[in-house]
């Protein structure tokens, strides 16, 4: 049976944030549809929906997210809308997504993955190693600000919040003299030039799934299955398999900062993964390699592994 394919008449529904990146992200996935598909832009109707990580009341408060409801502010109202129908498809960044996704959803198309790294940022600083003692830096990530303070504990960490034109401003005002963003972000805006430089993977190991694009679709709809399938990433997928593996059964949902970053060489899937303490005072890390096939099973064994060399009351859930 032919594909009922997407049309200006009937246009298949994507489902996003309306945060510029968010819309770059979304404009992406129609621009790979329609090359895979020979469609016109009109055949894809991107529609916005507002969730409750972009009340700017909450966000601007400088809150912590496990304060205002953790990973699942940015996803909840655009997963509710897809169960109800209202869209077809939804276009997410994966280092936001739960490892689990609500009964009738599957994540199971990724687009190329992005630059990994983290990005240095500073109006006045040229690099993360020229911070002067005692210095104000902004972070709202769990993982940067532990990593972080185990490399210098001598650093004042601020929560800071926002997208980038707000977070720039930031700094303008003197609120912090420093922050980190995604490059993956910072590429997909055109904005590159914001960043100072990037910070290494053996420097700062990056968030799970950073850089990667996700689209979530109904599970029992095989028309979206069909024409996402044209557009998914093989080597980004079986990475992700083994980083939200490891994500997993560490608990993604705790508030105990977690970094993990996959790489394939040939054949072969090599991850590396640390835990840490929230303030900076201890880390435990690890890698692994397995077959490309055994990413999953690597993810899930190198999460063992650090779960059972972490002393109690390591894990702290809010």
């Amino acid at each position: 049976m032919a594909l009922d394919l997407p049309s200006p008449a009937a246009p298949l529904r994507i489902g996003t944030r309306g945060s510029p990146l968010a819309l770059a992200q979304a404009h992406e996935t129609r621009a790979r549809l329609m090359a895979a598909w020979d469609l016109p832009e009109d055949a894809f109707a991107i529609t916005v929906i507002k969730t409750t990580g972009d009340d700017r009341s909450l966000i601007d408060a400088d809150r912590p997210l496990k304060e205002i409801g953790g990973k699942g502010l940015f996803t909840r109202e655009i997963e509710e809308a897809m169960l109800a129908g209202g869209i077809d498809i939804a276009v997410h960044s994966m280092k936001d997504m739960p490892t689990l996704q609500p009964a009738g959803l599957v994540l199971d198309c990724y687009l190329p993955r992005e630059d990994v790294r983290d990005a240095f940022v500073s109006p006045s600083v040229a690099r993360l190693t020229d911070l002067p003692e005692g210095a104000v830096v902004g972070s709202s990530s769990l993982r940067r600000r532990a990593q972080l303070a185990h490399r210098r504990p001598d650093l004042r960490l601020v929560e800071f919040r926002g997208n980038v034109q707000t977070r720039m401003k930031k700094l303008e005002d003197g609120v912090a003299v420093a922050t980190f963003l995604a490059m993956a972000g910072l590429n997909r805006l055109g904005l590159t030039h914001v960043a100072r430089g990037a910070i290494e993977p053996d420097e700062m190991l990056p968030a799970v799934a950073q850089g990667c694009i996700g689209i979530e679709r109904r599970q029992d709809d095989g028309r979206a299955a069909a024409l996402l399938e044209a557009i998914h990433d093989t080597w980004a997928g079986q990475r992700l398999a083994c980083e939200r593996a490891f994500l997993a059964a560490l608990d993604g949902s705790c508030q105990t900062p977690i970094a993990g970053l996959a790489e394939l060489e040939g054949g072969t899937v090599r991850l590396r993964g640390e835990i840490l303490r929230p303030d900076g005072s201890e880390v435990i890390a690890d890698a692994g390699t397995a077959p490309v096939e055994d990413g999953p099973r690597l993810g899930v064994e190198l999460a063992k592994g650090l779960r059972a060399r972490a002393p109690e009351g390591f894990f702290s859930w809010g």
